[in-house]
């Protein structure tokens, strides 16, 4: 299977101000006319043809001749604000150690460049060795139109200036040439097998540098599952966002048996946020990029939110730091800064009366349960903590997702307002908690005679699209935590 690049439109490729993009018209002014087509897009594609596409930035420097490196750096260097530049340019001095090395009798000082040695001195045991090394590779495929002097083993300072300009304030179109260097040393196309190892390097760093800095926001290693799975299931379904030029997304296995060009890169990385703000937590933890500015990078979401209500280390959650990075990410923006245990069946019994009482009025929330079969999944159900004791509810803001054996979301399709439903102490009605589908054939359910549930959802539950959750339609649960979500004192305001 092969991936074409995708014509994006121009509102996605325009980007931040300063862009590779944001001059192209201009530069493009003698060009053929469907070169200047090309480049008003945005994208050189149609001009170019088949074939492994540059991207961004770098299709301007090599196709505008008159585009001079120091032009582009000066662009770049213009997205940072003053502060930000100082701190930019004491970084790259840091690596380097000292600004030039001495020049040579009657000459003018040499601007030494960064090596591979200088990055890891600087990153030392913050960042695995795997991602030091593609960090290193990304900003050396940076080609400038002027080659700056200099061994060609270094990091210049414009190429420097360029990775963390695209990374940290650049569109989607700038961070894919930067990420196909990254996935690959090698020009051209890339392979799904690639893409995945790039993807598990990115999630276990992150994983790693959080847990290296001591920036885990009160998740305690202690109080949460090893990584190790979560790391492997999160890049599965990063990859598995990649699509076809039919636009469906490959799932699975097929996904591992794409090529994609920068087109394909590019969009994934639009699509899929979360490989942005990796990379932008990875430059900002691991070579403390930014770090001595208040709320660094903060167009990016909060990974992790605050975790509270957490006491002791017995108890230990069914989450792990991925699946937190992966539903946060899908949560509602005002909800992903505090997330606050309020149920566990392991501290406060397994009863469905306990359950309720403690969900009651507290706010939006997520339930994650366990089976018997070692299966983990549950919702975010519209504000059970509004409901009375017999409630339906109604939020297209809701989903159901998957954390084990496979990490997904399903969100709500429009299909029916069958969202949630709650019901305890009645006769006349099924007693338990439900989203999705129908009276005996939700989505998900967890029966007030507790410890009962079943996910009936065949071929697919029609309020949220989701597939069996549950190894069995009918489960016996094993465990099942609730945590709220958001500061409740916000949103009662």
């Amino acid at each position: 299977m092969r991936l074409t690049g995708l014509l994006l439109q121009k509102e996605k490729a325009g980007g931040q101000a300063g862009g590779g993009g944001g001059g192209a018209g201009a530069a493009a002014g003698n060009e053929e006319p469907l070169l200047r087509d090309a480049v008003q897009r945005g994208s050189f594609q149609a001009a170019q043809g088949g074939g492994a596409k540059r991207g961004g930035f770098h299709r301007l420097l090599e196709k505008m001749g008159n585009v001079e490196s120091h032009s582009a750096y000066q662009k770049h260097l213009a997205r940072f604000l003053p502060d930000e530049q100082a701190d930019i340019d004491g970084l790259f001095n840091t690596l380097l150690g000292s600004e030039e090395s001495l020049p040579p009798k009657g000459g003018k000082p040499v601007k030494k460049g960064m090596t591979l040695g200088m990055l890891k001195a600087r990153v030392k045991d913050a960042l695995p060795e795997s991602m030091v090394v593609r960090l290193y590779d990304g900003m050396k495929g940076i080609q400038l139109a002027k080659k700056p002097p200099g061994p060609d083993d270094q990091v210049s300072k414009e190429q420097f200036v360029i990775f963390m300009s695209a990374l940290l304030k650049g569109n989607a179109e700038e961070k894919s040439s930067i990420v196909m260097k990254m996935i690959s040393r090698a020009e051209g196309e890339v392979k799904g097998p690639q893409i995945l190892e790039f993807s598990e390097d990115l999630v276990s760093s992150v994983v790693h540098v959080l847990n290296h800095r001591k920036q885990l926001r009160g998740w305690n290693p202690k109080n949460i599952q090893n990584s190790t799975t979560g790391i492997k299931t999160l890049a599965s379904q990063l990859v598995s966002e990649l699509k076809t030029t039919d636009g469906k997304t490959t799932e699975g296995s097929p996904a591992l048996d794409v090529t994609c060009d920068e087109g394909s890169i590019e969009d994934w990385v639009f699509r899929t946020p979360l490989v942005s703000a990796f990379l932008c937590v990875i430059l900002q933890e691991g070579l403390q990029a930014l770090r001595s500015l208040p709320e660094p990078c903060r167009d990016t979401l909060p990974l992790l939110p605050d975790c509270r209500g957490v006491k002791g280390n017995r108890w230990v959650s069914l989450l792990d730091l991925p699946s937190v990075f992966y539903i946060n990410a899908h949560l509602p923006a005002e909800l992903q800064r505090v997330w606050r245990l309020l149920f566990s069946s392991r501290l406060h019994g397994e009863s469905f009366t306990q359950l309720c009482s403690h969900i009651v009025n507290q706010g939006p929330c997520v339930l994650v349960l366990k089976d018997t079969d070692g299966y983990v999944f549950g919702g975010f159900p519209p504000a059970p903590g509004r409901l009375s004791r017999s409630s339906k509810a109604s939020n297209n803001a809701c989903f159901l997702f998957s954390i084990f054996p496979s990490l997904a979301v399903f969100t709500y399709t429009g299909y029916n307002d069958h969202y949630m439903y709650l019901n305890h102490g009645q006769q006349t009605m099924p007693n338990g908690l439900g989203m999705g589908g129908q009276h005996e054939y939700f989505g998900l359910w967890v029966d007030s005679n507790y410890g009962k549930g079943h996910s009936k959802a065949k071929p697919r539950c029609t309020t949220y699209n989701s597939p069996q959750l549950s190894a069995k339609e009918n489960f016996t649960l094993d465990t099942l935590e609730v945590w709220a979500v958001g500061d409740i004192r916000k949103l009662k305001r």
